[in-house]
């Protein structure tokens, strides 16, 4: 590894999409612990727009900077090949092809710890690798830790064509769940095309008014009150709130996780919330579900590492049908 320097988008303080900026950068150093990444592709999840704008304020608050970002960098979904290693790495070496987390995805090059990486699916190309750290490892966990999902269950998925959904209608049909999809008309044939059981287009049915009661409902594009979800939910069924919009620039969608859990153990349901990792486990685990062909990622379409404004602008249109990734 010789070369020094680097194409990135960055910025120097929170702010909107549209004041990204391509620069050149120093490529970055690396500890005995780490590995730099050369970047094939990186995703794009509603987390980036938080870490760009710094909004909710609770964001910054968990370690990204109060006043200003810590990196200038953002991006954490990476797939690419490995450049380098420190001292004390083992498990990879250079020209690996691997996926998983760092921070600054959107670079030439990202640092980031062996322990947040995994060999990439061989049956995936690097993009569509690129979408999966992130909302897989959200739909997995929400769905097998939180949701303690048992196979049989009847589990519905809200924002089932979108990112964390498209990943959690596959899984819980891998752990043999009976599974229903929420989402929008122009969805409708992508969740189905994923194994739902049944799809439900939201701009035409309330599945909170109907007589359907779900073992497990993992919300995850939801402003729907907790009292219309529990409607829904079996008297001794577990909701998991992944996120929504609203709340306030001081904790957006996280108030309704925040509500759920103090309400929870007043109630016969379990009503949780999720913060989700990404740790090498179950970017193992998930490497397992690909390339045995019960789960692939839903790719919509893809950026170049320049045009990275518009793909975040994109994708809080509410459009895409499942991923977006940004290609170097």
């Amino acid at each position: 590894m010789t070369k020094t320097t680097m194409v990135a988008i960055a910025r120097d303080t929170y702010c909107a999409p549209a004041q990204l900026q391509l620069r050149d950068m120093a490529v970055p150093t690396i500890g005995a612990d780490d590995v730099l990444v050369r970047v094939e592709a990186a995703g794009v999840d509603q987390g980036v727009w938080h870490v760009i704008t710094g909004l909710p304020y609770v964001v910054r608050a968990a370690g990204f900077g109060l006043r200003r970002p810590k990196n200038p960098v953002p991006g954490m979904d990476v797939a690419g090949r490995v450049a380098a290693v420190g001292a004390n790495v083992t498990r990879f070496r250079p020209g690996d092809e691997v996926y998983g987390t760092c921070d600054g995805a959107y670079a030439e090059y990202a640092r980031t710890h062996q322990d947040k990486l995994a060999p990439k699916p061989a049956t995936l190309t690097f993009a569509q690798a690129a979408t999966v750290p992130v909302s897989a490892c959200a739909a997995l966990q929400g769905l097998r830790d939180a949701g303690r999902l048992t196979a049989g269950q009847r589990v519905l998925v809200t924002g089932a064509g979108g990112g964390v959904g498209s990943f959690a209608v596959q899984i819980a049909k891998a752990y043999d769940a009976q599974v229903t999809g929420v989402c929008r008309t122009a969805k409708t044939d992508l969740v189905r095309s994923l194994g739902a059981d049944r799809v439900i287009d939201r701009t035409r049915e309330d599945f909170t008014t109907g007589t359907d009661r779900y073992d497990l409902i993992l919300d995850t594009a939801g402003r729907r009150p907790l009292t219309r979800l529990r409607r829904a939910l079996a008297p001794r069924g577990t909701l998991v709130i992944v996120g929504g919009p609203g709340g306030g620039r001081a904790l957006q969608g996280a108030d309704r996780q925040i509500r759920a859990m103090l309400l929870s153990p007043f109630v016969g349901q379990r009503l949780t919330g999720l913060m989700s990792t990404e740790p090498a486990a179950d970017l193992h685990t998930l490497a397992d579900l690909i390339d045995s062909g019960a789960l692939t990622p839903a790719l919509d379409r893809t950026y170049p590492l320049a045009r990275t404004a518009d793909a975040i602008d994109y994708l809080k249109t509410g459009r895409p049908a499942g991923k977006i990734a940004i290609t170097i």
